[in-house]
């Protein structure tokens, strides 16, 4: 049996440059109602590191960071069904109003996939042509077993565009 899940609400802000787009929690994330709740995940290491910014366990300064560097998140997939965590489980999945959100937020220059997921649920959501530029990055999430030191590097491209 699975459980119909659901995202959380944008973080985001009239200053927003980029959005980084997941594909939704998983399991420690929802239980904790944080975005990369998990304590494996790198998300919050990369950013923190990209910025030079003190690292913190505090969910609020972690959105405050994001913020402050014109950085917005949400995932692709507003709900599905999923067993457990992995993306691979996803199942009769509804998608965020993402094409909305960019209208909203003119400011936003272009769009960062934190994994094949969201990438590809994004591609199919908006096409492959779309009007600002989609990136696909490296997931942060520990079963993504490439090395952080080159997850980093690759994460490096945002800063391109702040």
């Amino acid at each position: 049996m699975r459980n119909r899940i659901s995202s959380f609400s944008p973080i985001i802000n009239r200053n927003s440059k980029i959005l980084i787009l997941g594909s939704i929690p998983g399991v420690k994330s929802l239980e904790k109602q944080q975005y990369y709740g998990h304590p494996q995940n790198k998300f919050w290491k990369i950013i923190f590191q990209l910025f030079k910014e003190e690292f913190t366990e505090d969910y609020e300064e972690r959105v405050a960071v994001l913020k402050n560097h014109r950085i917005a998140l949400w995932d692709v997939i507003d709900s599905c069904e999923r067993k457990g965590s992995l993306d691979s489980e996803i199942k009769n999945e509804e998608a965020n109003q993402i094409e909305e959100l960019l209208e909203n937020h003119p400011n936003i220059t272009a769009i960062f996939c934190n994994g094949g997921k969201s990438y590809k649920s994004l591609q199919k959501l908006l096409g492959k042509n779309f009007r600002i530029p989609i990136y696909l990055l490296p997931s942060t999430s520990p079963l993504h077993t490439i090395s952080f030191e080159r997850k980093f590097e690759d994460w490096k491209k945002i800063l391109d565009y702040l």
